[in-house]
């Protein structure tokens, strides 16, 4: 759908029209645990912005997403996050309040003009994969892809991917331990 504003005509999709009433409405009702009606009311706003959202998925109150986005099942975003460009959340995803995933950057190659004149970079893919968890104030960087089982500990900046069920924690983030139990008969500790 095109519409003109003055002299400038601008093309809407109809996710657009959606995300526009999102932000104007429902973005900021009051928190899930506080309404079920507040939780359905931007789920069915989420169902008709992104690309695929599944069944049970619970988007908290002041999150910031895009029509790019897939959301599976049984998943939860937290309170005032921000989720900028094409972003693939799996199944049974938990979320904690002001995670921010970044899926491109400033241009800073060049050095013979400034930097805010060398526009962006190519976007580039971020997907956090089934049964993960996210802490508190995460940052994620483009490209990274979280792995299934993986937990992400609060106040991390994720500059890369790690193995499959890694607890990881830190700025950069690191892998602190595997989740994966050992298999010794002398010890149940974690690898």
């Amino acid at each position: 759908m095109k519409i003109k504003i003055g002299t400038v005509e601008r093309e809407f999709s109809i996710a657009k029209v959606w995300r526009i009433l999102y932000v104007i409405f429902a973005k900021s009702l009051p928190r899930s645990c506080y309404s079920i009606v507040c939780l359905k009311i931007r789920y069915f706003f989420t169902k008709r912005i992104v690309k695929y959202c599944g069944k049970n998925v619970n988007i908290e109150q002041n999150v910031t997403f895009g029509e790019e986005m897939e959301i599976g099942e049984n998943s939860t975003i937290g309170f005032n996050s921000d989720i900028y460009g094409p972003v693939i959340i799996g199944k049974n995803v938990m979320i904690g309040p002001e995670l921010v995933v970044y899926t491109r950057n400033h241009e800073t190659s060049r050095t013979d003009i400034p930097m805010m004149e060398q526009g962006g970079t190519e976007f580039r893919k971020v997907v956090i994969e089934d049964d993960v968890w996210i802490g508190r104030r995460v940052l994620v960087l483009p490209g990274v892809t979280i792995r299934k089982g993986c937990i992400v500990g609060a106040g991390a900046v994720v500059t890369k991917t790690f193995p499959e069920y890694s607890v990881i924690a830190g700025n950069p983030a690191i892998v602190v331990k595997s989740r994966i139990q050992c298999d010794n008969k002398d010890n149940d500790a974690v690898v």
